[in-house]
């Protein structure tokens, strides 16, 4: 994917490809394939709704769209920390990767607040 103009389709694409890496790396070296799975329909569906967003029908349908990448940037956070806390991910594994969803989720609630104040004015 080209980079866009798009602090938001950038970050949550970026992190899509690390989920998928993290799933690979979970499957196939530690043998984990219940809770990686998980992580990986949450920490894709993100950027994917993302994208869907700026394509979205009306503003109710665009902050709906970033509302449900929010619920799932918060599952993706749930499974980072459970991965991690039954030793699947390495300390260092998950200090990379736990800002990332930190900052996806500061972000999307921050573009959901401000969409939601602008509606109703």
């Amino acid at each position: 994917m080209e980079k866009s103009d798009n602090v938001i389709v950038d970050k949550s694409y970026k992190f899509a490809l690390r989920i998928v890496n993290a799933y690979l790396f979970l499957s196939k070296e530690k043998n984990e394939f219940v809770l990686s799975k998980q992580l990986l329909r949450s920490g894709t569906a993100i950027g994917a709704l993302v994208s869907e967003s700026r394509f979205a029908q009306s503003k109710a349908d665009f902050v709906n769209k970033l509302h449900v990448a929010l619920k799932e940037a918060n599952e993706a956070k749930y499974w980072i920390c459970l991965l991690h806390d039954s030793s699947f991910l390495t300390k260092p594994m998950y200090d990379s990767i736990f800002p990332e969803i930190e900052e996806l989720i500061c972000l999307l609630s921050s573009i959901v607040k401000t969409s939601k104040l602008r509606m109703k004015s």
